[in-house]
């Protein structure tokens, strides 16, 4: 690689001064300390802004009508046994996003090695959101190793990763996907970096071609322009979905897997269908046929109504 004209014109510099004595630098001669450059305070675009008021409008009127709700349900909201069974065999072997043609049926999915999540904040996340953001995440972890009995833990450097980013990151956004998800399309990249405003947050959880159904490797996107209700809500919902339940259902009550945004946090319902997911008498890959009588057994168990 060719050296820049100023190192030449260094280095010439310093071979002809090799034979020159030294002298001492007079006060004026004195090198003076270099200022440490300034970094950039961020300004939201407007377009941040907007998405910001829009985010944070939307969130009172949910809390307004009595969504969002952080307590988990009450006897309003009951079900027994066979109601759980037959909404974890939807949110468990069915997919939002397959196509109509095999009805969206598929193999139970889920991580069969430890689960690292590694948090990673755009350039418009303030150090203040970073720290919220962090201590959700994982105390959120934490939790979710209990009840699974998986590993699952917040680190440095990891195969799950939980962006925390706005409209203004998108170039970054972008980056990152690629880098993480290089066989991921191009529109796929795209709605990573610059999601519809009704997008709140998403995630692309799975494994390699030759055996998608066991997860390796998960990204999830949680926008930064939300409040801290919403986005809390995001990483209850998008973690529990990139560890195995992947589908919503509107018989899913009380439960975040629902697209009618009653509940922001993972309920005892949805401990429960991550329990089933991750004991050890199914199997990656399994059909829904396959695991039925394994799920109708555990539901009556997890339910208080047989022992294991």
């Amino acid at each position: 690689m060719p050296r820049p004209l100023g190192a030449v014109l260094a280095m010439g510099a310093a071979l002809l001064l090799g034979g020159c004595l030294a002298l001492a630098p007079g006060p004026k001669d004195t090198p003076r300390p270099t200022p440490r450059p300034v970094a950039p305070v961020y300004t939201p675009s407007v377009e941040s802004q907007t998405l910001a008021k829009y985010y944070a409008d939307l969130e009172q009127d949910l809390l307004t009508r009595g969504l969002l709700r952080t307590d988990g349900g009450g006897p309003e909201t009951p079900y027994d046994a066979e109601d759980l069974a037959e909404r974890f065999e939807t949110l468990a072997f069915y997919d939002e996003y397959a196509s109509a043609s095999d009805g969206g049926a598929g193999g139970m999915g889920r991580w069969e090695r430890p689960v690292q999540l590694v948090p990673v904040f755009g350039p418009s996340v303030t150090p203040a959101q970073e720290a919220r953001d962090r201590a959700s995440l994982t105390a959120y972890a934490a939790r979710l190793a209990r009840i699974t009995g998986h590993p699952i833990t917040v680190g440095t450097s990891g195969n799950f990763t939980v962006l925390f980013a706005g409209i203004d990151d998108a170039d970054f956004v972008e980056t990152k996907v690629r880098r993480l998800l290089p066989n991921l399309s191009d529109r796929d990249v795209a709605l990573f970096a610059t999601p519809p405003r009704k997008f709140y947050c998403l995630v692309f959880a799975g494994g390699p071609q030759s055996d998608p159904l066991n997860y390796t490797r998960g990204v999830a996107l949680i926008r930064a322009e939300q409040p801290n209700l919403m986005r809390e809500s995001c990483i209850h919902e998008e973690i529990a979905q990139g560890l195995g339940l992947r589908n919503d259902s509107p018989k899913a009550r009380p439960s975040i897997f629902n697209d009618d945004d009653e509940f922001a946090r993972l309920t005892s319902h949805d401990e429960k269908l991550l329990q089933m997911l991750y004991d050890r008498r199914l199997r990656v890959g399994m059909s829904a046929e396959e695991a039925r009588p394994a799920i109708e057994r555990m539901a009556r168990e997890v339910m208080g109504e047989l022992s294991n």
